[in-house]
C-alpha cells in the first residue's frame, strides 16, 4: 500500500529522498530553469505556443535523472501536484544552499 501524504510538508522530505542522486537533482535543476527561459522567451516574444515546450523541458530532463541515474520512478506518477510544487521548492532550495548540487 503506498503512503499517504496529508499536506505538502509531510511530502516534501519524501520527495528530497527520491532525489538522492546528485546527478538527478541537477538535471531537474536545468530543467526547471530552462522551463523559467521558455517562459520568459515565449512572453518576450509574445508567442504562446513556445510554452508547450515547458512540459518537454521540464519532464524531459527530470525523468532522465530519475530513469537513468536516479533508478525509481517519478513521483509525479503518484503526487502529480505535490511533485510539481516540490519541483519548484527543490529548485529555490538548492538556489539558496539548502540542497546542494
Amino acid at each position: 500500500m503506498s503512503k499517504r501524504f496529508s499536506s505538502f510538508a509531510d511530502f516534501y522530505p519524501f520527495y528530497l529522498n527520491e532525489h538522492a542522486n546528485v546527478i538527478c537533482r541537477r538535471l531537474h535543476f536545468v530543467g526547471t530553469l530552462l522551463v523559467i527561459a521558455i517562459i520568459v522567451a515565449a512572453i518576450w516574444q509574445r508567442n504562446p505556443w513556445l510554452l508547450l515546450l515547458t512540459p518537454v523541458a521540464g519532464y524531459g530532463f527530470a525523468w532522465v535523472g530519475h530513469f537513468f541515474f536516479e533508478h525509481n520512478k517519478p513521483a509525479t506518477f503518484k503526487y502529480p501536484l505535490y511533485s510539481l510544487i516540490g519541483d519548484w521548492v527543490m529548485f529555490k532550495d538548492i538556489l539558496i544552499g539548502r540542497v546542494k548540487i
